[in-house]
């Protein structure tokens, strides 16, 4: 491996073109270049943001383009998860609500200040004007588990906890009556799924229950909004033979007694021709590996990244 690779994605200082996406009447997509997405609902009488951007400076832009098409009150903010990257831009809409499922709220309490941390430092580009992040964290005012439904007038917007994958408290927002899916980062389009919290033996079955919603239209975490009912199943089926085929390689080495390097040595050459070309590659495979590792031996559960836990991290397998 390459000890010149920077740490993360500090390397990473590209800005990425905007897009926004009409999907439906109901349904817009905020995308940029394999950056974090965001997701809007209108309803008859209100607006949902589906993950927020990553600071409240950087929600302004997504605030702008949602006002070039509806003056409609955003009335909630739904967390797909707990990311940092997903989440400290909230303040900047001032929903009535902010929603995420239970679990979520329970990582928030585990884990939120540490991730919030470690997270600044892997993606300085993606935190612009970090001083405008809110002291503490983005904390849900409504939680479900399970299954949630509002109605935004006649609009049907169901959230659904699918099951485990991305991380424990994995929501999709669902629009059933228009069959458009917000999948949060359980989904990628040529963009490396991030697994440092995740549940590999759980995400393809939770893909599955992804695909038997047969949604039409998609908003992935990372990539171009997918529009067709083909590629939404490109869209899963990459991301379910990235996560299985990584896991796969990581269970047989430590089952062979290998070292942490050596799997992630090994594991890095065996997907890097498939999928290196995906967004953000380098940086992910490092902390996806090391969770596999953790899975495949002793830890069921994830283990909470700090800053210092980062770098001690990167120094083993890239050092």
């Amino acid at each position: 491996m390459s000890t010149k690779k920077k740490f993360a994605s500090q390397a990473d200082l590209e800005e990425k073109k905007i897009s926004f996406t009409k999907l439906t009447e109901s349904a817009y997509a905020y995308t940029a270049e394999g950056d974090p997405n965001t997701g809007i609902v209108i309803g008859d009488d209100s607006v949902m943001v589906i993950d927020t951007q990553a600071t409240p400076v950087m929600a302004q832009d997504v605030i702008r383009h949602i006002r070039e098409v509806t003056d409609k009150p955003i009335k909630y903010v739904t967390l797909s998860h707990y990311h940092a990257v997903r989440v400290l831009g909230a303040s900047a809409y001032n929903p009535q609500q902010i929603i995420a499922s239970q679990d979520t709220w329970d990582l928030i309490v585990q884990r939120g200040e540490q991730d919030k941390v470690s997270e600044i430092g892997r993606f300085p580009r993606l935190f612009q004007a970090v001083e405008s992040v809110p002291p503490g964290m983005t904390w849900p005012t409504l939680t479900f588990t399970g299954k949630m439904t509002l109605w935004m007038g006649t609009l049907e917007v169901q959230l659904l906890q699918l099951g485990r994958g991305h991380t424990k408290g994995d929501t999709v927002v669902w629009l059933p009556t228009e069959r458009v899916l917000f999948s949060g980062d359980l989904v990628e389009f040529d963009a490396t799924p991030y697994a440092g919290d995740a549940y590999f033996q759980d995400w393809p079955n939770t893909l599955d229950n992804i695909a038997a919603l047969h949604p039409q239209k998609l908003v992935p975490g990372r990539g171009a909004a997918l529009t067709s009912a083909e590629e939404v199943a490109a869209g899963l089926e990459g991301t379910k033979a990235f996560v299985s085929e990584l896991f796969a390689s990581v269970r047989v080495g430590s089952s062979q007694g290998k070292s942490l390097r050596q799997v992630y040595e090994e594991t890095f050459k065996l997907l890097q021709p498939k999928y290196g070309h995906w967004v953000i590659f380098n940086h992910c495979m490092p902390f996806d590996v090391t969770r596999a590792f953790d899975e495949a031996t002793q830890f069921p559960d994830p283990r909470i990244w700090t800053a210092e836990r980062d770098i001690e991290m990167w120094k083993t397998l890239e050092g």
